[in-house]
């Protein structure tokens, strides 16, 4: 007798659990709507190109000698210019779009694009910033010729 408890009490369990699954997503409620999901607020301030130059040296360094076993280092830049000002819909995340040209500590020149993005700094606090040094993109994370940082 217990036993044929235990069975039926599995397979109502077994239902109950298949019957959620297979349940459609429901839409938002009218909680979540107004709470929760409220849209992006930016307000598309962002720094002139120029801000970021020392925050992608730092980080150029720090990335070839930690990852790549390698003491090159961005010494200046020049050509610095703005490429693009929130090129997509307005809705999306204000990103202003730049490039210039790196001299790098072996001697050679190389180009950097990079982005500036309002709210993608450090749990969105502030501003951030992505960067690519043509011919050094040694993990192809931007691949091809960086193109990848551009708009």
């Amino acid at each position: 007798m217990a036993d044929a408890v235990r069975c039926i009490r599995s397979l109502a369990a077994a239902l109950a659990i298949g019957i959620a699954i297979s349940a459609p997503a429901q839409a938002a409620g009218w909680l979540e709507k107004n709470f929760y999901l409220s849209g992006p607020n930016y307000d598309g301030v962002l720094p002139p190109c120029e801000a970021a130059l020392g925050r992608i040296a730092a980080r150029f360094g720090e990335k070839e000698s930690r990852f790549w076993n390698s003491d090159l280092q961005i010494l200046d830049f020049e050509r610095v210019r703005e490429t693009a000002y929130r090129p997509w819909a307005a809705g999306t995340i204000p990103r202003r779009f730049c490039s210039a040209v790196a001299l790098v500590s072996d001697g050679r020149k190389h180009q950097v694009n990079y982005w500036i993005g309002e709210d993608t700094g450090m749990i969105a606090a502030s501003w951030g910033v992505e960067w690519c040094v043509v011919g050094l993109d040694r993990d192809w994370a931007y691949n091809p010729r960086c193109k990848m940082a551009r708009p």
